[in-house]
């Protein structure tokens, strides 16, 4: 198993703009592209893509302000949920740093019980680092606490 530094965050729920895709890279890339072409300037925002296990859904997403219309943006509102994240960071160049994400997540879902009824988060910090958030299932949900032994 490769070793994953990763810290246990809890995060609040965050209203977004986002653009649905199907879970193929081509699909994925497009909706990128669609949501930068009507979101206009994207200094000051916040990105994310999230992926939902249930539906096999990907949203390319902006953080929502006040202002925005999301009509106007033709855009759909939605929302990230909070909770409990095991969050790892990635640093590198794109487009080399987009291929670890997939296997990075899968070392995050071997050291924790994720919580298949909410989506994993990809926050784009930065063009070269990306924070990978993996949904962590509550001791309320079921089993012994969110971490696992391995």
């Amino acid at each position: 198993m490769t070793t994953v530094p990763a810290t246990v965050v809890e995060r609040d729920e965050l209203p977004v703009l986002f653009v649905p895709a199907a879970d193929e890279l081509d699909a994925i890339r497009a909706a990128w592209d669609e949501l930068e072409r009507r979101i206009g300037s994207l200094r000051g925002r916040r990105f994310f893509g999230t992926f939902d296990p249930t539906t096999k859904e990907y949203r390319t997403s902006v953080e929502a302000r006040d202002d925005d219309d999301a009509a106007a943006l033709g855009l759909e509102p939605g929302t990230i949920a909070g909770g409990t994240y095991l969050r790892t960071r990635l640093r590198g160049e794109p487009p080399d740093v987009y291929e670890r994400i997939a296997p990075t997540f899968a070392a995050l879902a071997q050291i924790v019980q994720s919580d298949d009824t909410r989506a994993s988060i990809e926050f784009y910090r930065r063009r070269d680092e990306i924070d990978l958030l993996l949904p962590v299932r509550s001791s309320a949900q079921g089993g012994s606490g969110p971490l696992m032994s391995s």
